[in-house]
């Protein structure tokens, strides 16, 4: 099992006034997210691969163009997703839907657009499911056997490339490598994540195109496009300008999403709505959680924490870093009551009771 770097930016995020693309990939690999870069971040040889590849999509059943809005970050961003079942449970990245105040999704089969709400995520995984309200009678995708694929393999894979919406893109490639890990660095918020048992192919995936259905040659899902990258030089066999992007396999996303349908909240699922504490935090000189931003009318703000302090403590478990400060939040959900405890910059130390907002999913 090798090691690459790529962004997994294949969400397309777009400001909020201004509209662009975002990519794909890891330490070397972006997120496929739509928006956020402009095309000439981009890599011209992407570009030209994905002019070249791209088609129609035909009948693709069970795909579906997916819209959010950052209301934090007043920001927009753009991804895909994939239809579980008729009544509009839809499987997609996390980090297609992190950070979101509004989700909508358009079934690109009907053409109809749904308000979405978030059933459930894995942070660790890269995996989400959302509900489409009110949707009945989707055509949902047909899912193979990722373990029956093999190195040279035809793919299509199939999403939002650019966050455009409409028509999906279609672009083929062939599977280059099994069992890859990768780094993933989101551009859009610069967190990073290390994802593993990948299918690496040469698709030329694109911003937008996270959480979209990677296809075998019988147009079966067997992996969910998630990262990718242009130009970086791995070993002799990869030259520089080679493209990669990365599907997790469809087995491992789907065994997740099930989980998250059934309501089984785990260390690393997360069930139902994310609680909102209302501060952003960074790494501390000391063990902690270093304030940086606190979000005005939130409970971290009422309770009267400051820019400058170090959040030591949430509901009794010590807090000695930011990573550890969001996996105890994920633990919560809105409206119940912590305990807080931090250092003030002048080394005071301080608690409060709060009680938790309604928030944005991590």
């Amino acid at each position: 099992m090798n090691e690459v770097f790529e962004h997994r930016g294949l969400r397309a995020a777009i400001p909020m006034l201004l509209v662009g693309l975002l990519v794909l990939v890891a330490p070397g690999c972006q997120a496929l997210n739509g928006g956020g870069a402009g095309p000439e971040d981009v890599p011209p040889p992407v570009r030209t691969a994905v002019a070249k590849h791209e088609k129609p999509s035909g009948r693709r059943p069970g795909v579906v163009n997916i819209d959010t809005e950052q209301g934090l970050n007043s920001t927009r961003a753009a991804g895909t997703g994939i239809v579980m079942d008729p009544a509009g449970l839809v499987l997609t990245n996390n980090h297609v839907i992190q950070g979101a105040t509004t989700i909508k999704g358009t079934d690109t089969d009907n053409r109809r657009s749904y308000t979405a709400q978030i059933v459930g995520y894995d942070r660790q995984s890269d995996v989400a499911v959302i509900r489409l309200f009110g949707a009945s009678g989707l055509k949902a995708a047909v899912f193979g056997d990722p373990s029956s694929t093999g190195v040279g393999d035809p793919v299509t894979a199939v999403g939002n490339a650019g966050g455009k919406g409409g028509t999906p893109t279609v672009v083929t490639g062939k599977v280059t490598s099994l069992d890859q890990t990768v780094t993933a660095r989101d551009d859009s918020d610069g967190t990073s994540e290390r994802l593993t048992g990948m299918i690496e192919t040469s698709a030329p995936i694109r911003p937008g195109d996270s959480g979209g259905p990677l296809l075998n040659t019988r147009g079966r899902v067997i992996g969910i496009n998630t990262a990718a990258s242009a130009s970086f030089t791995v070993g002799k066999s990869k030259p520089k300008g080679t493209h990669r992007g990365y599907a997790i396999p469809s087995d491992r996303a789907l065994a997740i999403a099930r989980q998250i349908a059934r309501g089984q909240a785990s260390a690393t699922v997360h069930i139902g709505r994310t609680a909102m504490l209302g501060v952003k935090v960074r790494s501390s000189d000391t063990q902690g959680a270093q304030v940086v931003e606190v979000v005005p009318g939130t409970p971290a703000d009422e309770a009267g924490v400051p820019v400058g302090a170090t959040i030591i403590s949430l509901g009794g478990a010590a807090v000695d870093s930011p990573t550890t400060l969001t996996g105890l939040m994920l633990a919560h959900h809105p409206g119940e009551t912590v305990r807080l405890e931090w250092f003030t910059g002048q080394g005071a130390r301080m608690a409060a009771s709060l009680r938790l907002a309604d928030g944005p999913p991590q």
